[in-house]
């Protein structure tokens, strides 16, 4: 039998993770990484950038998860990660650089919460933030592709925490 929202049994935990997300600007995308930071018990999503869809395409795909996630919008990224840094997170940025490592091989500290910053549709995550960031992950892939869209990529990243965090 399949299970419903009413009968399942999972137990509800929140992690000691930030989401940052560096000018996602996608409605639908912030719609579904609303649901997903409400799926993987995350503490908060913080939305950075100057314009930030709130609209009908949003709640669309949220199915109304922006109601119970914590979670702020502001306009600098890189001033919210150096905060967060300042405030002993360790910021991880979710990216493929010549320096980033792969995340099945990234052991996550649970010694300190931890900011995973997430970057632009486009552009991914900003120079600035990379030079900042404690550590920068990618997730390996084996097709043509060299990039994925941002809200399935945060999925795979936050499975692969949660489960170590666990």
């Amino acid at each position: 039998m399949q299970l419903t929202h009413y009968n399942t049994n999972f137990k509800k935990q929140t992690f000691p993770i930030t989401l940052v997300c560096d000018h996602v600007t996608n409605a639908p995308n912030i719609g579904s990484l609303f649901r997903i930071a409400d799926a993987f018990g995350i503490e908060k999503l913080i939305l950075c950038g100057e314009h930030i869809p709130f609209g009908r395409k949003m709640t669309k795909t949220s199915r109304a998860t922006e109601k119970v996630v914590r979670y702020e919008v502001v306009k600098s990224a890189s001033k919210t990660v150096e905060n967060l840094k300042n405030e002993n997170y360790q910021i991880i940025a979710l990216e493929i650089t010549d320096a980033s490592r792969a995340i099945h091989s990234f052991n996550f500290s649970k010694e300190k919460p931890i900011a995973l910053v997430i970057g632009d549709e486009n552009f991914g995550v900003s120079e600035d933030i990379l030079k900042i960031s404690d550590a920068i992950i990618h997730i390996d892939m084996f097709g043509q592709n060299s990039s994925m869209n941002v809200v399935q990529a945060t999925n795979i990243a936050l499975y692969e925490m949660t489960k170590q965090l666990l």
